[in-house]
C-alpha cells in the first residue's frame, strides 16, 4: 500500500508571536496584583476574582517550596 505525496503544510499567516518577546516574563509587584484584583471586583463577576485570587495562592505557594 502507498501513501500518496502529501502537500508540504506552509504557514498561510505568520506566527503570532513573530517580533513579540517570549519566555518567562517579570514577576506582578503587588502594586498590579491589587490592581488587578480591583478591577476583578468591580467587573462584579465573582469567579474571574476568585481563579485570580487561586493562581495567585499557587503561585506563592510553588514559590515558598521550591527554596
Amino acid at each position: 500500500m502507498e501513501t500518496p505525496n502529501l502537500p508540504a503544510i506552509r504557514a498561510l499567516r505568520p506566527a503570532w508571536n513573530k517580533g513579540r518577546i517570549v519566555g518567562q516574563k517579570r514577576p506582578l509587584n503587588p502594586k498590579h496584583v491589587w490592581a488587578i484584583r480591583v478591577r476583578l471586583e468591580l467587573a462584579e463577576n465573582h469567579r474571574d476574582p476568585a481563579l485570580f485570587n487561586l493562581a495567585i495562592a499557587a503561585s506563592c505557594a510553588v514559590a515558598i517550596w521550591s527554596r
